[in-house]
């Protein structure tokens, strides 16, 4: 992957980058924390400039993240609480809880996409949420470009003062991704058990 990612920002430059982040979005296992400190240290190399590449990133970040809306948009509440009351009790789940959920997005949910787009592991999903609930397509641009120019921002600089060694980032942050998905289906599981208990 690590080679992959170097030869195509080798040979495509800018676009590479934003072609890189796009997918990245699409396909999560593909490390923006590798991608972008890489971009950072072909700057520090005098390759590149800092502008250009971070520009790149939060470009391709925002067109991969519409996608991902975009089916949140197809699904919609509508649909998810049908299917909630047809297949959730395998999992615990009803309408009324997808009800609950759309009015807490729709109160929190432009912090949740600025916050979410620097927290590895959610960064992606977040699309998702803000698109079922029908969260209006240009706050999520804002919010999701001003959190994304924050994470890509950092990567780069990372990378850029890193030099060789750029690719501590990823070695550091990877885990973290893994980590907080975990965590996500940690919380999942308690509270599906939980409500079944308070069922009983």
């Amino acid at each position: 992957m690590s080679e992959w990612i170097t030869n195509t920002i080798t040979s495509l430059g800018y676009l590479g980058i934003g072609l890189l982040m796009f997918l990245e979005n699409l396909f999560p296992p593909i490390p923006s924390e590798l991608i972008m400190p890489l971009a950072g240290f072909t700057v520090a190399k005098g390759r590149m400039e800092l502008a250009p590449v971070i520009l790149a990133g939060v470009i391709g970040t925002i067109l991969g993240a519409l996608p991902w809306y975009y089916v949140g948009k197809l699904v919609g509440e509508d649909n998810l609480k049908r299917l909630a009351d047809k297949y959730g009790k395998w999992i615990s789940v009803s309408s009324r809880d997808i009800e609950k959920a759309d009015n807490w997005f729709d109160k929190h949910g432009q912090k949740a996409v600025l916050f979410c787009r620097l927290v590895p592991g959610v960064r992606t999903l977040i699309s998702l949420p803000a698109g079922i609930s029908g969260m209006p397509l240009v706050p999520f641009l804002i919010y999701s470009t001003i959190g994304t120019a924050l994470w890509v921002s950092f990567l780069t600089l990372a990378g850029y003062a890193l030099g060789d060694n750029y690719e501590i980032v990823e070695e550091y942050l990877g885990p973290v991704s893994k980590i907080v998905f975990v965590l996500l289906i940690v919380a999942f599981v308690v509270w599906v058990v939980n409500k079944r208990k308070k069922k009983h």
